[in-house]
């Protein structure tokens, strides 16, 4: 029986599956091979690594966990979790079920992008999430934001106070908007309602009606989803955040099953790589933890119905 078994073989689960490693811990990582920012050209922000495309972080991850014997690596996806602490099965779309003690969950988010036609193919490159991660690369220069829930007008301000005097934000039919207070921080409202977007360097937005609008970049909070994932077919505890559901995590990284742990942009609603390997690092440690003293990590006691 393995030690551990990761489910997600990105920044949190590789980091995970490093610390269980260095403790000499048997562990499988399964990867679907599917990143959430497969799409985008560049991370940012990531120290000794920015501005280096995400693939090629991972892949050097990956190049330190070969040096340990005791991990591998297996390209798959899981279809199903049952069993309980010490006695996991794992049920695996193109391989054999297999056994573990503890699971750490790392398979990340579904991101569910606006049905905006031009979108999609846009994501991560001029259609961009997060001011932090991206904002700095189009700085001082004509930038929008698609109105998608809560968190718009908050992403407006932080990109009008910051990266760029041209903030516009497109209401797409939003309602409940402090438009007035958006209008008093120098950010301009379009409330005519986009229909497609497109182009390379430039991103083109056209409208329901009168001419196009021209930006550098359109940032847009997605929403997220994680329905048929192996998080919700476990039944871990989840917790409503500004753009979705998910897990909820102790101080370890522990779920409210016992031996279940946690990490990445799964459990939090705050996405970021570095958040993603910070989390990932703590929740090996916590599994490895529990392996030892399985008292000493309890399971986060679960919230009244």
């Amino acid at each position: 029986m393995i030690d551990a078994i990761v489910i997600g073989g990105a920044f949190a689960g590789l980091s995970a599956a490093l610390q269980l490693a260095r403790a000499s811990r048997s562990v499988l990582v399964v990867d679907a091979g599917q990143p959430r920012n497969r799409t985008s050209p560049a991370a940012h922000g990531v120290p000794g690594w920015d501005g280096v495309p995400p693939a090629d972080i991972l892949e050097r991850f990956r190049a330190d966990l070969a040096g340990y014997p005791m991990v591998g690596i297996l390209r798959d996806r899981v279809t199903g979790i049952s069993g309980r602490i010490d006695a996991f099965q794992v049920t695996l779309d193109q391989s054999d079920r297999v056994e573990a003690r503890r699971i750490i969950l790392a398979n990340g988010v579904r991101d569910i992008l606006p049905d905006l036609p031009g979108l999609s193919e846009a994501w991560g490159r001029t259609v961009l999430h997060c001011p932090y991660c991206h904002g700095y690369e189009v700085r001082n220069r004509p930038l929008a934001v698609l109105a998608t829930g809560p968190m718009v007008a908050h992403q407006a301000h932080m990109l009008r106070a910051d990266w760029s005097d041209d903030v516009t934000l497109l209401r797409n039919g939003v309602e409940g908007l402090d438009t007035t207070a958006l209008q008093g921080a120098g950010i301009r409202v379009e409330d005519r309602i986009p229909q497609r977007v497109g182009g390379a360097d430039t991103l083109k937005i056209a409208f329901d009606e009168g001419p196009d609008m021209d930006v550098t970049a359109l940032f847009v909070a997605p929403r997220v989803d994680l329905s048929d994932t192996p998080s919700v077919a476990l039944g871990v505890g989840l917790a409503d955040g500004p753009m979705g559901p998910y897990v909820r995590t102790g101080p370890m990284q522990q779920t409210d099953i016992p031996g279940v742990f946690a990490a990445g942009d799964l459990a939090t609603p705050m996405w970021n790589v570095n958040f993603a390997v910070g989390d990932g690092a703590r929740a090996g440690a916590g599994c490895h933890q529990s392996l030892l003293f399985p008292d000493f990590i309890p399971a986060l006691e679960k919230e009244a119905a």
